[in-house]
Formats: structure tokens, sequence, C-alpha cells
């Protein structure tokens, strides 16, 4: 089977575009896929955090992606800080890549700009490329945000296998059928984000009813006043249409106002997130399941990764 890793970031809290266009779709993969997901908390490091925030979001993410259908006897749950492979091949990774191309990065343009910044966050998408190569993964999802690192994946991956021998498999960058891209109920020109200044635009997967009947009411439409696709016109309409497509997987119909639009959106949104989060609440419960999943998963995949170091570093010219 294709060997595929999905990641998920351990800021913030998790919301219905994660949902829509990453867990459901790793979800469905599960039985045709050797499947990994992984929650990249090394990554929340490179800017400023609460430490005691950091593991309550990893573990909250972790319990998420399991309410959500995540298999662990079929899917692989990891954190990239529990397995230090990752760091080790981050390093290894660092001495063929060039200042310039960690630079450009638009991330770490963006966030550079405002001030000082930790080194972790020009560094971390030669992390995020470990996290990739250390386990062999031949397919990545990625959203269009995304493209930059996993490019920069496979410019490492090809480099280091020129210059000193096939080491490393070099992913393919894909988009599930079944992904939606959700964007943001505020501004539908952008893509629905943990990062947005304000949450006025995000449905949290653990929201209750009225926050979320009261965010979609407040959703961004327009004064053409008719129901219909059209992305270029009519954005703020066409995602809700979209975000209903796909909770329900069935083409809306029938809708004559934004007001009836509403209602369904926000009567299928609950009830998408309604078992997710009961399950969430039971493993809550029991939060030393979700440690020995993580463990399990570790030790899981482990073994594979280390073999990946091993080979790195002797190919690169280290002593075993």
């Amino acid at each position: 089977m294709i060997k595929q890793l999905t990641g998920f970031q351990s800021t913030g809290n998790l919301h219905l575009g994660n949902l829509l266009g990453a867990m459901r779709p790793l979800v469905e993969a599960q039985a045709t896929a050797d499947s990994i997901a992984m929650i990249a908390d090394l990554h929340a490091l490179t800017v400023e955090h609460d430490p005691a925030a950091v593991r309550a979001n990893t573990l909250e993410v972790a319990t998420l992606l399991l309410a959500a259908g995540v298999d662990p006897r079929r899917t692989a749950l990891i954190a990239n800080s529990q397995i230090p492979e990752h760091t080790e091949l981050h390093y290894l990774l660092e001495c063929v890549t060039g200042f310039g191309e960690a630079a450009r990065m638009i991330q770490f343009k963006e966030k550079s700009a405002s001030g000082a910044v930790r080194l972790s966050l020009l560094t971390y998408p030669v992390l995020m490329a470990a996290d990739i190569l250390v386990h062999g993964a031949e397919h990545v999802p990625v959203g269009n945000d995304q493209g930059q690192h996993l490019e920069l994946a496979r410019t490492i991956a090809l480099r280091f296998n020129a210059r000193y021998g096939e080491t490393f498999t070099v992913p393919a960058g894909i988009r599930p059928e079944s992904a939606a891209r959700v964007m943001d109920l505020s501004d539908p020109t952008r893509k629905m984000s943990k990062s947005a200044p304000s949450p006025a635009g995000r449905i949290g997967l653990l929201d209750p009813p009225d926050r979320i009947r009261k965010t979609i009411s407040r959703a961004v439409t327009d004064t053409i006043g008719v129901v219909r696709h059209d992305p270029e016109k009519q954005p703020g309409v066409t995602n809700l249409l979209e975000i209903l497509a796909a909770c329900t997987d069935e083409k809306p119909t029938g809708l004559t106002s934004y007001g009836a639009l509403k209602r369904e959106v926000t009567d299928a949104v609950v009830a998408l997130l309604a078992p997710i989060q009961a399950r969430f609440t039971e493993l809550a419960d029991d939060p030393g399941f979700v440690h020995q999943t993580l463990a399990e998963g570790k030790a899981r995949v482990r073994p594979a990764a280390l073999a990946t170091v091993r080979r790195t570093r002797a190919a690169i010219g280290l002593l075993d």
C-alpha cells in the first residue's frame, strides 16, 4: 500500500476546514493507504507559546482525530516531538539546505516582517521536510498554502539523493477527491484558518450548537439576493453552499433565501459535529487511552524512522 502522511498543527483548535479538508480524507484513506497521522507539536515552538497550552493542544488534537474516526489499528497516530529521529534528521537535512531556500518561505517572510523572530521559524520548513522524509511517505495531502513546503521537501530529497546516493523516497503532494476547501465565513476570499486574526470566520469542532448558529448567521453573503454557486461574484454564498454539500454529501437544491441557506448549513454542521463531540467527551474522560495510542503509534513507526536516519548518517559521512 502507498505510505501516506497527514500532518496537523497543535496550535489553536481544529475547525470545520480541518475536518472537511484533511481529517475526513484521512479517515477515508485508511482502507487503501498505510497512513500516519502526525501532530506537529514541535512546530508550535517556533513562536511565543505557553508550554502547558502546547501539551493540552497536542492531546486535544489527538483526541479529536480519534473522535473523528482515525482508527489506531490502521493508522499510526504520533506526535513528532516524541520521535527523536525527526529532530536528528532535521539537522542532517539542514546541512544540505541553503539559507535562501528557507528564508523565501512565505510564513517566515510574513512573520519576520513584524520584528524579531526565533531561528526555529526560519528552519522549521526543513523540520517539516524531515517529518515527511523520515517515514518514507510517498503521498502527502496538501492544501494550496502548503505546496511551497512540500516542494522544499522534494528539492532536499532529490539533492541529497543526487549527492550522496539514493536515500530518500521523494514525496508527491496529493489533493484527495473528497477534500473540501472551506473558506473563512467573515472573509470568503481566504481559507478558514486557526491563525486568522478574528475567530468570527471559523467554526471550531468543539463549538456548541448555539455558537455555531451565531457564527453562521453572521456569515458574509452579498446584496444580490440569489442563492447560487458563483465563486467569482458570490464567494460568501458559494462557500456556504459548498459547506452544506460537504456536510450532507448532497448537492443543495430548493433554497430561495440566504436565511434558509444559513439555517440549512447550521443544521448540517451541527449534525455532522454532534457524534464527534460526543466521542471526544468520552475519550477526554480517559486520557490514558490517548497517551497509550500515541505510545503505540510511536512504537509502530520508529523502526522505519531509525533505519532512515542510519541510512542518512552513513550516506552523508558520519560514523555508525
